[in-house]
């Protein structure tokens, strides 16, 4: 887990850059920056949350260092080809993927609709196995389901959301701008609370037990028994 926290912590910070230079879109001259540093901000959430669920998914028949290693394997080569896909079409096509004020090009919105259908058909996925009678094979945690179940929620709202604007319905761009602000924002402390803040605490009891058995050993304790 100390590999996700750094991860975290990565993603951390491109999103609050992503996040304090928003005036990027609207400045002449910075569209080449914006979209790197929006490529990159994905790049390092969307590493984070594939490599997230990839991990989880083989907790239960791999041990660490394997799950580990499959982990960065597969979701190298997804957000590799995701990555990529997405720098072709903005610097290759010319389509404005990261751009909020353009908001009628029919290949923006197509391609998020790919994007986020790809996203929650596998969340459903792994809801439609959790429910079925090959629930064993996934990981026996409430935590996962809980982050799987709001998932599928967010990702299928920002479905809904591309689809309408991909037709033309000004509410479909307000709602999936409403889910990009969210996700940018509450993704992360999401994550570090879901599975990250009781690791460290495990952590830190079990240092503080540590220490207490060391004194103990020593004979600090002793005097409170006589």
């Amino acid at each position: 887990m100390i590999t996700y926290y750094v991860l975290l912590w990565f993603s951390a910070t491109l999103n609050l850059a992503w996040c304090s230079l928003q005036i990027w879109q609207c400045v002449p001259g910075k569209e080449l920056s914006w979209n790197l540093l929006s490529l990159l901000t994905a790049l390092g959430t969307l590493c984070l949350e594939i490599s997230l669920v990839a991990f989880l998914l083989q907790e239960s028949y791999a041990s660490g260092l394997e799950a580990l290693a499959h982990t960065f394997i597969i979701s190298g080569l997804i957000v590799g080809a995701d990555i990529l896909l997405k720098a072709i079409c903005v610097f290759g096509f010319h389509i404005p993927l990261f751009m909020d004020g353009k908001t009628t090009h029919i290949g923006k919105w197509g391609l998020w609709t790919v994007d986020k259908l790809l996203l929650t058909c596998t969340y459903g996925y792994i809801l439609f196995v959790h429910y079925s009678t090959w629930r064993d094979k996934l990981p026996p945690r409430p935590a996962f389901y809980n982050y799987v179940v709001v998932m599928f929620v967010i990702t299928g709202i920002a479905l809904s959301g591309c689809g309408l604007a991909a037709i033309g319905v000004g509410f479909g761009h307000w709602l999936y701008s409403l889910v990009v602000i969210c996700y940018h924002t509450l993704y992360l402390p999401f994550v570090y609370i879901t599975f990250l803040a009781d690791f460290f605490q495990e952590e830190d009891l079990l240092l503080d037990n540590a220490y207490y058995s060391e004194m103990k050993d020593a004979g600090f304790f002793d005097s409170d028994l006589e």
